[in-house]
């Protein structure tokens, strides 16, 4: 099985050294992943200049870019082979939501899954960096059974894990995607040369987080594991404004 790994969080980052070692007992890993950490970039493609793809020591390649970049120089120009499987993490830190719109863990997975690559996100609900080794466990197991039972489609599979140990999870559950409030305002900042500046606030609380939803797996200590499209058509709407543009 060969096995593309990225994320949003920049090559060096422990998420990713940790999935790294982990799945390399499943099969041929290679690690494609931002020079840096490119959290919230979304699905942002570089457009405007040329990428480079260096090689670390460690042999993890790493790219000037945003974590779709990655994925995408990885599959249609940098790798000599289709990997049989996109996966994308270890976040620090939870991407349920809202989140999915903004992430570039999600994202990366994303452009896996555009490639026609069955892919994951894996994401630890936490701020602190502690039980990656939860999620890690989790994610094996998640790629062995990919291994094992193939889907037979290209698949996008959002993984949030609970910031707890591996004994203390209650199970895996299948789970829609909930909602947040708005986020809070932005914060004003006076630089040391007497301008403005702004910090984008902080995302809101969890609004839709009743069972079923992400929220509410994660705080139970659930693993989430949400299939998400990327077909953006508000199918229910198509009918109203055919109405609305023929008056």
């Amino acid at each position: 099985m060969r096995i593309l790994i990225s994320n949003d969080d920049g090559y060096f980052s422990p998420g990713i050294m940790l999935l790294a070692e982990r799945l390399a007992t499943l099969g041929e890993v290679t690690v494609v992943a931002p020079e840096r950490d490119r959290s919230g970039a979304s699905n942002s493609l570089t457009l405007d200049r040329p990428l480079t793809a260096r090689q670390a020591a460690n042999g993890f390649y790493f790219v000037n870019g945003t974590p779709t970049d990655c994925v995408h120089l990885a599959v249609t120009g940098l790798l000599d082979f289709l990997p049989d499987m996109v996966v994308s993490g270890i976040n620090l830190g939870a991407n349920m939501g809202d989140d999915t719109i903004y992430s570039g863990t999600v994202a990366a997975a994303t452009e896996g899954y555009l490639l026609g690559i069955p892919s994951l996100a894996v994401s630890l609900a936490s701020k602190t960096g502690r039980h990656f080794e939860t999620a890690a466990a989790v994610a094996v197991e998640i790629v062995e059974r990919f291994r094992r039972a193939p889907v037979g489609e290209a698949v996008l599979l959002n993984v949030n894990v609970p910031s707890v140990p591996l004994a203390e999870l209650t199970g895996t559950v299948v789970t829609r995607l909930g909602r947040r409030h708005k986020a809070e305002p932005v914060v004003k900042v006076r630089t040391p040369r007497g301008e403005i500046a702004y910090w984008i606030g902080a995302a809101g609380s969890a609004q839709d987080a009743g069972p079923g939803t992400d929220f509410h797996a994660v705080e139970n200590r659930s693993v989430s594991i949400t299939p998400l499209q990327v077909d953006l058509s508000f199918h229910s709407q198509l009918d109203m404004v055919k109405d609305w543009l023929a008056k």
